[in-house]
């Protein structure tokens, strides 16, 4: 892990990911970093759902880790596919 700087977040979310983090087992910034991957892969592709983009990070770590260039050049491969995404 790097610690790259400070991200400004309001009280509130603060809080909301306090409390997602005790539901599920994780820091304060683990619920943030998973929210935020959460978050890019569903704007980067928009007709996955919940379950489907958190295979594609499954897979992605599994191949070392998510690929901001595989995701955007759609190099992921859909859940149940063996091929990569096309939209």
């Amino acid at each position: 892990m790097v610690i790259m700087g400070i991200v400004k977040i309001s009280e509130q979310m603060h809080e909301n990911l306090r409390v997602a983090g005790n539901a599920l087992s994780r820091s304060i910034n683990a619920q943030a970093e998973h929210w935020m991957r959460v978050g890019m892969l569903t704007e980067m592709h928009p007709d996955l759902d919940y379950r489907e983009i958190c295979q594609l990070l499954i897979q992605a770590e599994l191949s070392g880790g998510l690929d901001i260039v595989g995701a955007a050049t759609n190099q992921l491969v859909k859940p149940g596919t063996s091929s990569p995404k096309k939209h």
